[in-house]
């Protein structure tokens, strides 16, 4: 190879790694705007501010969970007479219609059962079903959109509305928080992406003046920015709420986030059943990126959405599984062609990766102390043992090749240490991959002890890049865009 195309080569895998750098730079700076929230933020434009509320609760087989939660809801720390609870049956089998009657009329019918005798067709088109019902009557004057199985804390709503009383406002959302009483690994590994998603991630949002979603389970709307958007929540993708909360902004009003609204959820504790939530969020976002492609890096006074930072991290998460995949092709490719650049470009890769582990970890642990006590070991681990063996690798290089065998009494060998080498250098797609044999172990009585273990060492991060893949291929492949309920058991604390 000539000198020129030598030189070109490096200079492309050099490249290739520096776009894996983006997304770790994109989540750092996410997090320097956090402590900048305490300033810049929405609270000096709210006030007291008690609408008329319309909460629509789509049902479908919630006899587990529902009772639990339309209890919760009366009991809120909002005036009775200005809060009513529509129950949108998407034709249930089990005895959720009821547990409705029941709570009805306990409740002095402030709570309606309305029954749709065709169901299946999706959350979207249970929402409308009771959107419109809520619009019909001129009481309603803001609506509160939630899951039957989660649950609100007392002053949540209340929190939410105050910054309705700024007409700029159109939307507001909460912060879900994993609740379980007795949660799992994955449960666990939840909770702490919860807090990274949306504690910290939602109050950068809010500093930029760009949203990138309403929670599903806690999406409060005014009237009019409901009639705004058409009267309704689209049904053409599998990302609802992402796509109002786009409308919402691009019609010139605000989407706010109050980080002190907290609602409880369940969340999956398998990775079987993560996957299937995952896979049709991931599909969600892949329809909504090219439903507004027109939106991206184009800047307007009227919204923040093109901004170039806003485009920046949606990217960074959107495509970062590629990154990933780009950044290991680098590093592997550097180490045939050149390397002592190689050995260079990885140490300055993952010193980048490790500043932003110890800053996001721990200031997501000091953000929302309650998970810390519960998701503390997850939070360590959540990009996985292996990353963080790459990682101690990148920091002190003989460590593993010199160090610790020489305490086992062991020498690696050239070839140990080239298969060794290489390992490092793509653990980004090996994680990926092994990402799924967890799933496929989960899914195996015989090894299915296997996954937990297994999952440590791959870590929380690889996994949901994995199910985004799957999400890339599914979507390609024009799969069918099934809205595929996620099971819920009542498994919610009180």
């Amino acid at each position: 190879m000539s000198g020129v195309g030598h030189d070109a080569l490096v200079a492309l895998f050099v490249a290739f790694v520096g776009i894996g750098v983006i997304p770790v730079l994109a989540g750092l700076y996410q997090y320097v705007l956090v402590p900048v929230h305490a300033f810049r933020n929405h609270l000096r434009l709210a006030g007291p501010h008690l609408p008329n509320v319309v909460v629509i609760v789509p049902a479908w087989n919630e006899g587990a969970v529902l009772a639990a939660s339309l209890d919760r809801l009366m009991r809120l720390e909002y005036p009775p007479d200005r809060l009513r609870v529509y129950v949108v049956d998407d034709a249930s089998t089990d005895d959720t219609p009821d547990v409705v009657r029941a709570k009805a009329a306990q409740y002095d019918d402030r709570i309606v059962h309305l029954r749709r005798e065709q169901g299946g067709q999706g959350k979207a088109h249970t929402l409308n079903h009771g959107i419109r019902h809520a619009l019909a009557d001129d009481w309603m004057q803001a609506l509160l959109i939630m899951d039957a199985d989660v649950i609100y804390r007392p002053d949540s709503l209340r929190r939410m509305t105050r910054h309705l009383a700024d007409p700029k406002v159109g939307a507001v959302t909460a912060f879900i928080r994993e609740g379980s009483g007795r949660p799992g690994s994955v449960a666990r590994f939840i909770g702490y992406e919860y807090v990274t998603a949306q504690a910290a991630a939602r109050r950068a949002q809010n500093v930029m003046g760009a949203m990138a979603c309403l929670a599903g389970g806690a999406q409060l709307h005014s009237r009019e920015n409901l009639l705004a958007v058409g009267g309704q929540v689209d049904t053409s993708t599998l990302a609802e709420d992402t796509y109002t909360t786009f409308l919402t902004q691009l019609n010139g009003r605000r989407v706010v986030f109050e980080p002190a609204s907290v609602v409880l959820a369940e969340e999956p504790d398998t990775i079987t059943a993560l996957w299937k939530q995952r896979v049709r969020w991931a599909r969600g976002n892949v329809q909504i990126t090219r439903n507004f492609r027109r939106v991206w890096f184009r800047p307007s006074r009227q919204h923040h959405l093109g901004n170039l930072d806003f485009g920046i991290i949606w990217f960074a998460i959107y495509l970062l599984p590629v990154a990933m995949t780009l950044a290991a092709v680098g590093l592997v490719g550097l180490y045939f062609v050149a390397s002592v650049t190689a050995t260079s470009v990885f140490q300055g890769f993952w010193w980048v990766a490790v500043t932003a582990y110890v800053f996001i970890t721990a200031t997501t642990l000091l953000l929302d102390r309650e998970t810390a006590r519960r998701s503390w070991f997850q939070g360590l681990v959540f990009p996985g043992l292996g990353a963080l063996v790459v990682m101690s690798a990148a920091w002190f290089p003989n460590l593993w090749e010199v160090r610790i065998p020489h305490l086992l009494g062991l020498e690696m060998s050239d070839v140990g240490r080239e298969v060794w080498t290489l390992t490092l250098y793509s653990w980004s797609v090996l994680a990926m991959l092994l990402a799924w044999v967890v799933k496929q172990l989960e899914r195996t009585r015989p090894v299915r002890w296997l996954a937990l273990p297994l999952l440590y060492v791959v870590g929380f991060g690889p996994v949901l890049c994995a199910i985004t893949l799957d999400a890339y291929v599914k979507q390609w492949r024009g799969a069918a865009a099934v809205w595929d309920k996620t099971e819920k058991t009542g498994r919610v604390m009180g």
